[in-house]
């Protein structure tokens, strides 16, 4: 019995004489407003530890949630470094203040010396300085002879047909010492939807160019002047080769053929084309990017310098079979004006 109750208790007996059956029924009632109290805090202690063990089981599950959630992203991550390296190789931290994406355009497998095999028929780094957002655009000749990364040696354009772009990227970086995050791969019918979705691109084509190959089924027919080529007129534009330069000359033409394109991407007209153009990568591209990287890509994307990129074709001199053989000391002092030594000592002092 609490203070309360006894207190009760004496009100009564020192009041007027009271008969017990008053007194007893008295006793009844301050007996059950105890017993309410005594349920009311038994109630109120059951309702907190339902509480608390509903807190407790939420605060698990989330925990748990969460720590499922960054296994699965650590499980994810690793899975993409592995694919990463195995399609490019460790990347040299010399060349983390740049972009560099290895653009592969291929043949439509109709060549009669390998038929169903597709080749690489253009080839170039696309490099963009991160910090500025400058472009660099190296060209490489498809018959340029390289030693191929699983043994022995030949054209270059000739290895996809064996590895594909893995063994192309892992080509390409050995032959310039540079090496390449990403790459893209795309066949013709990919390119002409392209320049179609961009509703075409303004062109200088430098003279007539006429080619008929009815058993390839080719046919190549282009005034010279400026014109506004649809997607099919830009690849014949860039799948020509005169009598006069030969593979030099079309090099050229696609060194200028994508400075055209790169401008034309930058164009504010462009914006509204950029779901199809999106679409179109989607369905038609290969690339090695993943959603890991699509942050990165965005930002450089979105930083992407307005002057007009730098170019170079891969020095070299024409070889006695029609290879392109290059020529080392050129490329390594070429590839050192291209990626800024600065960069690479930063690199180097931040590594040691």
């Amino acid at each position: 019995m609490d203070a309360r109750d006894r207190e009760a208790l004496e009100r009564l007996e020192n009041e007027a004489p009271l008969t017990r059956e008053v007194i007893r029924r008295k006793r009844r009632e301050i007996a059950r407003r105890r017993r309410r109290r005594l349920f009311g805090c038994f109630f109120l202690l059951i309702l907190s530890l339902v509480f608390l063990t509903f807190v407790l089981f939420i605060g698990y599950t989330l925990v748990n949630w969460t720590l499922g959630l960054y296994h699965e992203y650590q499980s994810a991550r690793s899975g993409y470094e592995l694919r990463q390296e195995a399609r490019r190789g460790k990347i040299d931290p010399r060349f983390d203040g740049y972009t560099n994406v290895l653009v592969l355009g291929l043949d439509d497998g109709a060549d009669a010396r390998t038929p169903g095999e597709k080749h690489a028929d253009t080839i170039f780094l696309l490099s963009t300085e991160n910090e500025t957002g400058k472009v660099r655009i190296v060209t490489i000749p498809r018959d340029t002879w390289v030693s191929y990364p699983e043994g022995g040696a030949g054209r270059l354009g000739n290895l996809y047909a064996s590895g594909e772009a893995p063994a192309m990227v892992r080509a390409v970086s050995q032959l310039l010492g540079v090496s390449i995050h990403q790459y893209i791969t795309l066949d013709m019918k990919a390119m002409v939807d392209l320049i179609d979705a961009l509703g075409g691109i303004d062109v200088y084509v430098e003279s007539d160019m006429n080619y008929d190959d009815p058993a390839g089924g080719t046919s190549i027919h282009l005034k010279k002047g400026y014109q506004h080529l649809t997607g099919v007129q830009a690849e014949e534009y860039i799948r020509y080769v005169s009598p006069e330069l030969g593979e030099a000359g079309r090099i050229q033409r696609q060194q200028k053929f994508a400075k055209a394109l790169y401008e034309e991407l930058l164009q504010v007209d462009t914006i509204p084309r950029l779901p199809a153009i999106a679409e179109i990568f989607k369905k038609e591209v290969d690339t090695s990017a993943e959603i890991f990287d699509s942050a990165h890509l965005a930002n450089v994307v979105r930083s992407l310098s307005s002057e007009q990129p730098t170019s170079l074709m891969l020095p070299g001199n024409v070889g006695s079979g029609g290879e392109w053989l290059p020529n080392e000391g050129e490329i390594e002092e070429k590839m050192g004006e291209l990626f800024s030594p600065a960069s690479r000592s930063e690199a180097e002092s931040t590594e040691e």
